[in-house]
């Protein structure tokens, strides 16, 4: 029973000891952590406008406190939960897509073995990622108008379809172009961390599988796959975190009338009928719905990771 004070105050001058060992360290970061406390944690004091009636006007002695209104507004909204559906499909078609065509990008250009060809494929897939979403978004329209574009143009010539299609008014197509849009400007970037992970795997798990007679593709599922699994699950985390931002400027810039039902996403409302509206208790209820939602998401993944005995961000 007395040993357990004593076992506190030794650990506790352990910490205090390699504090002081470390403070170059300490001080190193501290420009660091101050700029995340000012620009990251200071800024949150603005979540109190969304249990308001904000008015920009007023001092924050004298605002209207409406406690969870406008959470009950947004949740009564028939235009938020259609946003919020558009956002978590197009979030999960980006998503899928992005991982699985990262990750069989990867395996494919591991197996290329001229050095030049490998770094020539890998830098051409990934300039695109360096391409603002404007541009993109003005390519994506050239080639999918009806007149001159790209698109109709080949599937008419490869007999697919007899006449052009609007492709930017039908609805049901419109997620499709968004998640293909995706891939193709951020494929290259996403299979550059797979990559890492590959060239850190062991060359003499390979050899012995030579050995013992498996072809290319045996190793690929057999040493490859697994050897990577840490850092997928470890991405995959943190992308069930992130799937309340699908994404604005891409959904903004081709959106129009005839597809609006299903290219509003949350950042696209919060636009629309928050900051454009001087509505800012409004955007920002639906903004701290969003952000605590991809928290929560984030602790949910991690605990299945752990209970499911694999890599884990806490």
């Amino acid at each position: 029973m007395n040993k357990l004070p004593t076992l506190e105050i030794s650990n506790s001058k352990s910490f205090f000891y390699k504090l002081s060992r470390q403070r170059q360290l300490l001080f190193m970061s501290f420009p660091i952590i101050l700029y995340i406390i000012l620009f990251t944690y200071v800024p949150l004091w603005g979540w109190t406008m969304a249990f308001q009636n904000y008015k920009p006007a007023k001092s924050f002695t004298n605002q209207e406190w409406v406690g969870l209104y406008w959470f009950k507004f947004l949740f009564e909204d028939k235009v938020f939960l259609r946003t919020i559906r558009n956002t978590i499909a197009m979030s999960v078609i980006n998503t899928s897509l992005g991982f699985i065509t990262a990750i069989a990008f990867a395996l494919l250009l591991n197996e290329v073995k001229k050095i030049f060809f490998k770094r020539a494929i890998q830098t051409i897939s990934y300039l695109p990622h360096f391409l603002s979403w404007v541009i993109v978004t003005g390519l994506v329209s050239s080639m999918l108008t009806t007149d001159s574009g790209a698109i109709n143009s080949l599937f008419m010539a490869l007999g697919f379809i007899k006449e052009p299609v609007l492709w930017l008014a039908e609805p049901n197509y419109f997620w499709g172009i968004i998640g293909v849009t995706y891939v193709w400007k951020e494929v290259g970037w996403n299979t550059i961390i797979y990559l890492a992970a590959i060239a850190g795997i062991d060359p003499n798990l390979y050899e012995a599988a030579e050995i013992d007679g498996c072809n290319r593709y045996q190793k690929m599922w057999r040493i490859t796959l697994p050897s990577i699994k840490p850092t997928i699950i470890i991405l995959l985390i943190m992308s069930v975190g992130r799937i309340l931002d699908a994404g604005f400027e891409l959904q903004y810039l081709l959106r129009n009338g005839l597809v609006m039902d299903v290219s509003d996403t949350i950042d696209i409302y919060v636009l629309i009928f928050g900051l454009s509206r001087s509505n800012y208790s409004l955007a920002t209820a639906a903004g701290m719905f969003k952000n605590v939602v991809n928290i929560t998401l984030i602790f949910i993944a991690n605990e299945i990771a752990k209970r499911a005995g694999e890599e884990r961000l806490i």
